[in-house]
C-alpha cells in the first residue's frame, strides 16, 4: 500500500504503482504515472504527461515534466519517460519534449545531483551522473555511463558519448567522444579516461588501444576522415574502436578536439 502524505496533491487521474511514498507538499498532475516503490520527499513536483519506472527516489523541490522552455513550443501533448532506480536530487529540473511526436527520455540507475537540469527532448541513457549545477540543453543525448562533472554545460544537440567525463565547468559545443576525458572552455578532447575505464573494469589492452586511437585523432594533425581510416587500417577492431569510430564519422556538429 502507498504512503501519502495528507498535505499532497494528487490529481484523482494520477496512478500510483504499489508501495509509493509521497512526502509532504508533493503535487503530481493528472497525467503522471510512477511504477512500484517509488519515493518522493517533500515538495516534489511531477506535471504533464510524465511517467517514472520502480525504485525512483526524487528528493525535495525537484520539478518533473513541466513544459519545455523552448520557444518553439506551441502546446499539445509532450511526454517525460524516466526509467527505474534513478535518484534525483535537490532543485533537479527535468522538462518535457517540445513537439508531440517526440519524449525527453531517461533510462536507468542515474544520479542526478543538485540543481542539475535536463533541458526538453534530451536522450539520457542509464548509469550517467549529472553532477550539481551542470546542465545539458535541448536534444543533447548522453551515452551509458558518461559523467558530467559539477557546471559543465552541454549545448543544444550534442552527444556525450559512453564512459566519458566532462570535466568541472566544460564548455561544450561539439559531440564529446566516447571514452574520454573531456574538459575546457572551449572543451578539448584531452585524453583517454583511464581512471574510469579502469573503474569499470576495462582490460588494460583495450584501453592502450584507445589510447593509440587518441593520438591518432587528437594530437597527429589529421584531418578527421583520414585518422579514422587509418585508424581502422592500423588498430584491432574492438568494440570500443568501432563505437568510438562511428560516433565521430556521425557527428553532425563535429567533435571536441
Amino acid at each position: 500500500m502507498s504512503t501519502i502524505h495528507p498535505t499532497a496533491i494528487i490529481h484523482p487521474r494520477a496512478e500510483l504503482g504499489a508501495d509509493c511514498e509521497i512526502g509532504p507538499y508533493c503535487v503530481l498532475g493528472e497525467h503522471v504515472a510512477l511504477g512500484d516503490r517509488c519515493k518522493l520527499h517533500s515538495h516534489v513536483v511531477i506535471d504533464g504527461h510524465t511517467r517514472l519506472g520502480v525504485d525512483n527516489e526524487v528528493f525535495p523541490f525537484a520539478a518533473l515534466g513541466l513544459k519545455s522552455q523552448d520557444l518553439k513550443w506551441k502546446g499539445g501533448v509532450t511526454r517525460l519517460e524516466i526509467g527505474s532506480r534513478n535518484v534525483i536530487r535537490e532543485s533537479v529540473t527535468i522538462h518535457s519534449s517540445t513537439a508531440e511526436t517526440e519524449v525527453t527520455r531517461i533510462g536507468d540507475d542515474n544520479l542526478f545531483l543538485i540543481h542539475s537540469h535536463v533541458a526538453h527532448d534530451c536522450q539520457v541513457g542509464s548509469h550517467v551522473i549529472i553532477s550539481a549545477y551542470a546542465g545539458i540543453a535541448g536534444h543533447v543525448q548522453v551515452e551509458d555511463h558518461a559523467i558530467l562533472s559539477a557546471y559543465a554545460g552541454v549545448h543544444q544537440f550534442c552527444r556525450v558519448g559512453c564512459y566519458t567525463i566532462l570535466g568541472g565547468a566544460a564548455k561544450v559545443t561539439q559531440d564529446a567522444p566516447p571514452y574520454m576525458l573531456v574538459d575546457g572552455s572551449p572543451a578539448e578532447t584531452k585524453t583517454v579516461n583511464k581512471i574510469g575505464l579502469e573503474r569499470h573494469g576495462f582490460p588494460p589492452e583495450t584501453i592502450a588501444t584507445l589510447r593509440q586511437a587518441y593520438k591518432i585523432i587528437f594530437r597527429e594533425g589529421l584531418a578527421i576522415g583520414n585518422a579514422l581510416a587509418r585508424i581502422e587500417s592500423e588498430l584491432p577492431a574492438l568494440p570500443e574502436i568501432r563505437h568510438l569510430v562511428e560516433f565521430i564519422r556521425a557527428s553532425k556538429r563535429g567533435v571536441c578536439r
